[in-house]
């Protein structure tokens, strides 16, 4: 008998101290995943009406989670939206409102160091945290390389694009050159060592993040999956163009290729965090850097209007996603929610410091999709392209566009006129008045670019062989 309660005292001990290991899973902080596509248009997803791409595997992030279907970036093209996306604030505030040049040796030519990146604030949490594929915010070496921004680990390119094909991928010495076309053939770094790669590079990076994935599978962990596809050049290989036969258009074929293998890379990504049963701690983003240049690489923005680098819809509004398996209800969600909030959003759950100095723009989406809170997240979303002087502000369903140099102003109700096809301003003259007090209030708080940009390269150039400074 008396064995008899030892073995009953026993299992009882073991059984609570596997309620506590159960309890300190349960609480450890979850893992935070953003992935982005580069150039993706904004209908070129299943869950936003795609027919002739089947993206099944990103589908799962939105069908399992939030589709927001007006979720916007906070700029039209790469490298600023992401500068805002990273910082969780309006990169007109600092200043970075243009692509970089490709300039290792220019240390003030990407992100200023007086601001705090997303890695940065995770670090002081105990994050592990890697950036996977482009990079895009500065070359130089000590300045902008992301392992000097908070991040544990590197595996991508520092340019704004690259060629897919490893047999193209000729320049070693990613530091050795100055020129944007150059930096498309650069080996891909880890961390700061060149590694030639063997395989298709969206697969690359699709491998690497399944193992960074399984690395750190015991530790939270931040990995920005940063897909360079499908932005141009057009790129593929026979695997994945086999799929689309059906696709006449030749170049929206190669188009449809390069999404199908990102969203090969998503699938893997999701089925790894399942087999690890870490998938119920893990928040996912997916979103667009930008809307598609529909021109240029045969993407499609549905019923928006332009694309990529335009102030209309189809410049920044794109597909955009969360999934919190287990925390989060499936959800369509029709408020308008910005790229900034992923930073609120990650820095609250991680329990992060944000530099109070610098307040962030974005807010936490969670009280939001869980209906705790039932106000919109953002009464206004804003755009100003400097370089254009073209101006745009959303309040509430009215959007107000602004082009400074023709002093035209087109107001228009995004509830009945998504295609912005209807200009109300000579009918809405109050309403025009109105927006354009709340966008010069957020126009006086900007700063001017504070370096030139890739769109200066050829202009420069020009001028040096004029003889002029």
């Amino acid at each position: 008998m008396k064995y008899f309660y030892i073995i009953i005292f026993s299992l009882l001990i073991i059984g609570i101290q596997g309620v506590k290991v159960e309890a300190k899973s349960k609480s450890k902080k979850p893992n935070l995943i953003v992935i982005m596509a580069d150039d993706l248009g904004y209908a070129d997803v299943g869950f936003n009406g795609c027919k002739d791409i089947p993206t099944p595997n990103i589908d799962r992030i939105a069908n399992e989670g939030v589709n927001f279907t007006n979720g916007y970036t906070s700029y039209s093209v790469c490298s600023p939206s992401r500068a805002g996306f990273l910082t969780g604030r309006y990169q007109q505030r600092f200043g970075f409102e243009r692509n970089p040049q490709y300039r290792p040796d220019n240390p003030n030519m990407g992100l200023t160091t007086d601001e705090t990146i997303i890695a940065e604030s995770l670090a002081q949490v105990g994050y592990q945290s890697t950036v996977i594929g482009k990079w895009h915010m500065g070359a130089h070496k000590e300045t902008h390389h992301p392992l000097n921004r908070g991040f544990t680990e590197f595996f991508g390119h520092l340019g704004g694009g690259h060629r897919y094909l490893p047999e193209e991928l000729t320049i070693k010495d990613s530091y050795a050159i100055t020129g944007e076309s150059d930096s498309y053939r650069t080996w891909i770094m880890r961390d700061h060592e060149p590694v030639q790669t063997k395989k298709y590079l969206t697969d690359e990076f699709s491998d690497e993040a399944v193992r960074f994935v399984e690395r750190n599978a015991d530790e939270p962990f931040f990995m920005f999956l940063s897909y360079n596809a499908p932005h141009l050049p057009l790129q593929t290989t026979d695997e994945y163009l086999a799929r689309f036969e059906h696709i006449e258009d030749p170049k929206r074929k190669i188009y449809a290729s390069m999404v199908s293998a990102l969203d090969d890379g998503v699938g893997r990504v999701l089925n790894k965090l399942e087999e690890l049963e870490i998938d119920d701690n893990t928040l996912i983003f997916f979103l667009s850097d930008n809307g598609g240049p529909e021109h240029k690489n045969a993407s499609d923005n549905g019923p928006l209007r332009e694309g990529k680098s335009s102030h209309y819809e189809g410049g920044y509004r794109v597909p955009f996603a969360l999934r919190w398996k287990g925390q989060i209800e499936p959800l369509i969600y029709d408020f308008p929610v910005s790229s900034l909030d992923i930073f609120a959003t990650i820095s609250e759950l991680a329990d992060s410091p944000v530099n109070n100095k610098r307040p962030l723009d974005g807010v936490n989406l969670v009280p939001y999709v869980t209906g705790k809170n039932k106000k919109a997240p953002h009464q206004n979303i804003y755009l100003r392209k400097f370089d254009q002087q073209r101006f745009a502000v959303r309040d509430g369903d009215y959007k107000l566009v602004l082009n400074k140099q023709t002093k035209v102003k087109e107001l228009y109700d995004l509830s009945k006129d998504i295609g912005e096809k209807n200009n109300l301003a000579k009918l809405m003259p109050g309403k025009v008045k109105e927006l354009k007090v709340i966008l010069d209030e957020w126009a006086d708080q900007l700063i001017d670019p504070t370096f030139l940009g890739l769109i200066h390269t050829e202009k420069w150039k020009n001028r040096g062989k004029k003889g002029k400074k």
